[in-house]
């Protein structure tokens, strides 16, 4: 593994000549337009990158970005990998190991969930303050120091500094924003309303089918994390008497009416996050 990273990271720097990031994002389902806040610098497609597996989800283009935002250098993940797609979950982080070889210093993680909390509506932005993890562990299998420790600490899987920092521009932007536990599950289907109902039983406000692996991966390797949920449809909490049907299409058009805050928030906490020592 730290070998075909090598070998990836070595075709990163020709093609971005030793371009040096600071900073990772992964831009989830229907959130690809955030790239329109980036000056870009260098794109390269998934699918000329040595090892790199292909995104087949719609509305995920594929393809690594860099440039700038806020006068900052950045790397974003047009588009990202799922277990669900079928590949193992060497693959599905493979990514996330590759920028921090490239040397970012944090991670912003966005998705579109699913809502289980009651008091959420479709459209809230919520940050993401733990996980709780259900697919197989990204850290299953042989072990490389080089990665971090073989049982890595997840006490704080999101960085409380970055949250504070993002409550503090939302105040000031009149940007409205939640706060709770996402849970991750293998997908590809939508959650039953049982499932919705044992889901929050266990602490979870919103569900989807990624994010939570990536965090795995950063935080064994230390690197701190930002994450955005995306409320993107309210699913069956409300149980079998009310059963709602959701299609891919919907969540994707939810999530770009409220593009235009998350694009303010994350823009105004890549300029602040300056001020944090790493």
């Amino acid at each position: 593994m730290y070998d075909k990273i090598r070998t990836t990271i070595e075709y990163i720097n020709l093609k971005t000549r030793n371009f040096n990031p600071e900073i990772g994002i992964v831009l989830g389902s229907g959130l690809g337009g955030l790239a329109n806040g980036i000056a870009v610098e260098f794109t390269i497609p998934y699918s000329e990158i040595p090892n790199f597996p292909v995104s087949t989800v719609k509305g995920h283009k594929g393809q690594l970005l860099f440039g700038t935002i806020a006068g900052r250098r950045v790397v974003a993940m047009q588009g990202r990998f799922h277990f669900y797609e079928g590949y193992p979950m060497s693959e599905v982080t493979f990514p996330i190991r590759v920028m921090m070889q490239l040397g970012i210093k944090f991670l912003i993680l966005s998705n579109a969930a699913g809502g289980l909390n009651p008091d959420f509506k479709v459209g809230d932005i919520m940050i993401i303050t733990d996980q709780i993890h259900t697919m197989p562990n990204p850290l299953i299998g042989p072990h490389d120091d080089r990665f971090g420790a073989r049982f890595p600490d997840m006490s704080e899987p999101y960085d409380k500094r970055l949250i504070r920092m993002a409550d503090d521009i939302a105040r000031e932007k009149g940007i409205e924003v939640q706060h709770g536990v996402y849970c991750s599950t293998t997908g590809p289907t939508y959650e039953t309303p049982a499932e919705c109902r044992y889901f929050r039983i266990i602490g979870a406000d919103t569900i989807g089918m990624s994010t939570t692996p990536e965090v795995i991966v950063a935080r064994q390797g230390g690197l701190p994390v930002f994450g955005l949920s995306i409320v993107s449809d309210m699913g069956n909490i409300y149980g079998e008497d009310h059963p709602v049907s959701i299609t891919h299409e919907e969540v994707i058009k939810a999530v770009h009416a409220v593009e235009p805050k998350l694009i303010t928030l994350i823009t105004e906490l890549i300029r602040r996050s300056a001020e944090i020592k790493f």
